[in-house]
């Protein structure tokens, strides 16, 4: 199966309004930049996006934000973006505040193949509402289901044609993760490369997930909070 497409527009043709979609990074680190731009561009609406964070207000799922394209955010982390605190306090955007470690297993459950495990995480709190609740060697855990995905769209460091993707440090938290459990998975690389050219030891996610890989351009290098100074 052929899975390299020219740029991020092909990549992302048949992304419909209402898709549920994820997107992988850490913070600012490793988010697909040139899909994002390219969602943006195509104007789908009512998008569920689930993402570590939030992006900032003029990058990242902020972009998503400004032009009102999410209907719902799924995250553990959305302090950067006073547009998303906006949309949260006026009613216009559904938010899922999900512990970070909770979120991360959830996505890897679904690329397992597990459909719920327990947790102790959020017991006694709002996130429990609703949620079945177990006792284990007399420790209370809540039932979470495995997140599944329309699509998961990742940044990955290197690529070849078949599909598989190495990543560099922080970029591989959730990313490695989505890239199993979306329906259709879409890659971008920093650095498209020919077969047989990545270790196979090094390799984080195998061709055999991935649907679509093309090589990206333009990259930012963006610092989330820029610390100059130690505060007092």
């Amino acid at each position: 199966m052929k899975k390299v497409v020219a740029n991020a527009e092909e990549a992302l043709h048949d992304i419909h309004d209402g898709a549920i979609i994820m997107l992988g990074g850490f913070g600012l680190c490793g988010i697909p930049e040139n899909s994002i731009a390219a969602l943006r561009k195509k104007g789908i609406k009512q998008l569920t996006c689930i993402s570590n964070n939030a992006g900032v207000d003029n990058f990242g799922l902020g972009l998503l934000l400004q032009t009102k394209q999410i209907k719902k955010m799924m995250s553990s982390y959305v302090g950067e973006n006073e547009e998303f605190e906006r949309q949260l306090l006026s009613g216009e955007l559904e938010v899922d505040l999900i512990p970070q470690g909770t979120l991360a297993t959830r996505i890897q459950m679904a690329g397992m193949g597990i459909p719920a495990f327990f947790t102790p995480a959020g017991y006694g709190t709002e996130i429990a509402e609703g949620k079945e609740v177990r006792e284990f060697n007399g420790k209370k855990y809540l039932m979470e289901h495995a997140l599944h995905a329309d699509f998961a769209i990742v940044k990955a460091w290197k690529g070849d044609p078949l599909g598989n993707l190495v990543f560099r440090k922080t970029t591989r938290n959730f990313s490695t993760s989505m890239a199993r459990a979306g329906r259709v998975t879409i890659a971008e690389v920093e650095q498209l490369v020919q077969p047989g050219q990545l270790d196979p030891d090094q390799v984080h996610v195998p061709g055999i997930y991935v649907h679509r890989i093309f090589e990206g351009t333009n990259y930012e290098i963006r610092i989330e909070r820029r610390t100059v100074r130690m505060s007092s």
